[in-house]
């Protein structure tokens, strides 16, 4: 496990594929990368390309974090297609302000944006939520560091849409 300050190094879609599939987070952590074939992640790349676009966008820190724009006043900018996962949503964006006080950047706010559905989330990293993401770094170096995947607990409406589903129930 890498570090940084005592706090390990995910990406951004590691935290948020926690929240949404612990089997999915040990697939992707494992290299079996599948969003290239996925019209869902494609359509959310094209929104984000498409929206803000007055905007400097994906900027690329440490090779791990991957911001999607940052406004004129500093705030920090995830773009989402929907709000289905957005605690997950939550918890990357957290994660990025979490790595940045790492970086010894202060004070930073991020914003979550739905452009789609006209609706943006500010989003404060407060030293529970801090705690919350320490807590949250150990669990998932438990499952990535695993031999093998976690089982399939049962098929939910999102897992249809996945891009993993092949590697779960077929």
């Amino acid at each position: 496990m890498q570090t940084i300050l005592n706090s390990p190094i995910f990406t951004g879609t590691q935290i948020n594929y926690y929240f949404v599939c612990h089997r999915k987070l040990w697939l992707f952590s494992h290299r079996l990368e599948m969003e290239h074939l996925s019209d869902i992640v494609y359509i959310g790349k094209l929104i984000g390309e498409e929206s803000y676009n007055r905007e400097n966008k994906e900027i690329i820190i440490d090779e791990k974090i991957k911001i999607d724009f940052v406004g004129s006043n500093g705030v920090i900018h995830e773009i989402k297609k929907s709000n289905s996962v957005e605690v997950a949503h939550e918890f990357q964006l957290l994660y990025y302000i979490f790595y940045l006080k790492q970086k010894g950047i202060k004070r930073i706010i991020g914003e979550i944006n739905y452009p789609k559905l006209r609706q943006k989330k500010r989003i404060l990293l407060t030293q529970e939520r801090e705690k919350e993401l320490k807590e949250i770094f150990r669990k998932m170096n438990d499952i990535i560091d695993n031999a093998v995947p976690p089982e399939i607990k049962s098929k939910k409406s999102i897992c249809r849409k996945c891009s993993y589903f092949e590697l779960c129930y077929i």
